[in-house]
């Protein structure tokens, strides 16, 4: 019989998790001002379809993909410690003037990569999974595919739900926002990512050392 119950756990750790803002939040909240909902949504859809990985990963115990990010973590979080530092650097260095399109299929294509490798090369995401999927007693449903199923879209939908609520509310206050007030939030957007990738980047320099 399908528990229903694991959905309405995974919504929960879903949005839980991504409550937390983040260098993905604070990325939401710089796009959605920069170029508008649609891009904030974007972000949103790419972070928690990686979320959803990390939660297969966690919920079916695929070994191989958790030996691999246990094993490789510092040299996975170098690289998205480097990532962060250069998208930080864009961030300050960018214009409020260059924000005008927010259509193109390839530029969203591009925005839904950047931020899905952004939220990859952190596998602290993974841990934090495995972490609360254990504490939920996630061997309960060891086999059972459609409750494991169950729980790993409620992460999705959790998670893609708080990037929503996100966007909407940075939405309804960007109408109060000037272009000085944007450009002073993509400073403070820019340093916030700089520091989250200097950390990350020490974090990996020592376990490599």
């Amino acid at each position: 019989m399908i528990d229903f119950n694991y959905f309405l756990r995974g919504l929960i750790i879903g949005f839980s998790l991504a409550a937390p803002v983040g260098p993905i939040g604070v990325l939401c909240i710089r796009r959605t001002l920069a170029y508008g909902s649609k891009r904030g949504l974007i972000v949103g859809l790419s972070a928690a379809t990686a979320d959803m990985l990390y939660g297969i990963v966690a919920a079916f115990g695929v070994t191989l993909v958790s030996d691999f990010i246990s094993s490789e973590q510092h040299w996975i979080r170098l690289v998205g410690g480097i990532l962060l530092i250069a998208l930080g650097y864009r961030t300050i260095r960018s214009h409020p003037a260059e924000a005008k399109s927010t259509n193109g299929t390839t530029k969203h294509f591009r925005a839904f990569i950047s931020v899905f490798l952004l939220t990859l090369t952190n596998p602290m995401t993974m841990f934090a999974f495995a972490a609360v999927f254990v504490g939920i007693g996630v061997e309960k449903i060891i086999g059972d595919h459609w409750s494991g199923t169950l729980l790993v879209a409620g992460v999705f939908f959790g998670s893609f739900g708080w990037f929503t609520l996100l966007t909407i509310l940075v939405r309804f206050f960007k109408e109060k926002i000037t272009a000085d007030g944007l450009a002073l939030v993509n400073k403070i957007a820019g340093t916030l990512l700089i520091l989250f990738g200097l950390f990350a980047f020490w974090m990996g320099f020592i376990g490599s050392s």
